[in-house]
């Protein structure tokens, strides 16, 4: 029996979600919990990877039974979890069904404010600048889905076959006022690094140091830029991941707040 679990996890405390040696990981988390409930060994098989303290607001795991459940998962895990680790949904499928490889496309948001505030500093990331050209950034945002190959915003684009994503939708939300911006970005598949080297971009030009034709030229020639600087781990959530046969809601509420002036 397979069975997919819909979860949402705060990354503050962890070193992503991958399992790793002698670091805390969600994966690691999840399936010692698991064991504790079966009193066996239970590999839990994730959407993909996040890095060390980023979130997912809506994450998909799934897990293999020899039989099918006679209780209620969900309710067990919720209990043995701790606070930064939540069960929405523990959904049968079907037995050839995969949470990683049916994945149809994945979105992520990332999320940065420009004065300090103590109670947004884990979920968003504080960039300490005056002005940005915000019309520079939300023009360089909008030419990603023009392109194919995203060698430029790989991190290790060598561990790949290939480095070509189908980016459906890139957009920048603004809110002056409050001086917050919400970038979000939808692909059918994402590489090492990616999203965070992408803001990193973006930073760049609105504070003057690339102009948008630089970024351009650097995305339509695949160049890799020898200092690959990231944005900021906390601001960044995965934020949907969809199948063909599936469709979930995010539930997490404190996303729903952080979008607040920053969607369309």
């Amino acid at each position: 029996m397979i069975y997919f679990l819909h979860i949402a996890y705060d990354g503050s405390q962890y070193r992503g979600w991958q399992y790793q040696p002698d670091v805390t990981s969600v994966q690691e988390v999840i399936e010692e919990k698991m064991k504790k409930i079966f009193k066996k060994n239970i590999t839990v098989f994730g959407c993909g990877r996040t890095d060390a303290e980023v979130h997912a607001s809506q994450y998909i795991l799934h897990i293999e039974l020899s039989e099918p459940l006679d209780f209620d998962l969900k309710f067990r895990l919720n209990k043995n979890l701790p606070d930064d680790i939540s069960v929405y949904d523990v959904l049968p499928m079907q037995d050839d069904q995969h949470a990683r490889y049916d994945a149809i496309s994945r979105s992520y948001d990332y999320y940065i404010h420009l004065y300090k505030d103590p109670l947004l500093s884990k979920y968003s990331s504080y960039y300490e600048v005056e002005t940005l050209d915000y019309a520079a950034m939300q023009k360089a945002a909008a030419i990603l889905p023009l392109y194919g190959d995203f060698k430029a915003v790989c991190k290790q684009p060598h561990l790949y076959k290939h480095t070509r994503c189908k980016v459906s939708k890139a957009k920048l939300y603004i809110d002056e006022e409050q001086q917050r911006l919400r970038f979000t970005i939808t692909a059918d598949r994402f590489l090492r690094g990616m999203v965070r080297l992408t803001v990193a971009f973006l930073i760049k030009i609105g504070t003057g140091k690339m102009t948008f034709e630089e970024f351009e030229h650097i995305l339509a020639n695949q160049i890799e830029v020898p200092e690959k600087s990231s944005a900021l781990p906390n601001g960044l959530y995965l934020s949907r991941v969809e199948y063909p046969y599936l469709k979930l809601t995010p539930r997490t509420a404190f996303c729903s707040l952080l979008k607040v002036g920053l969607e369309d």
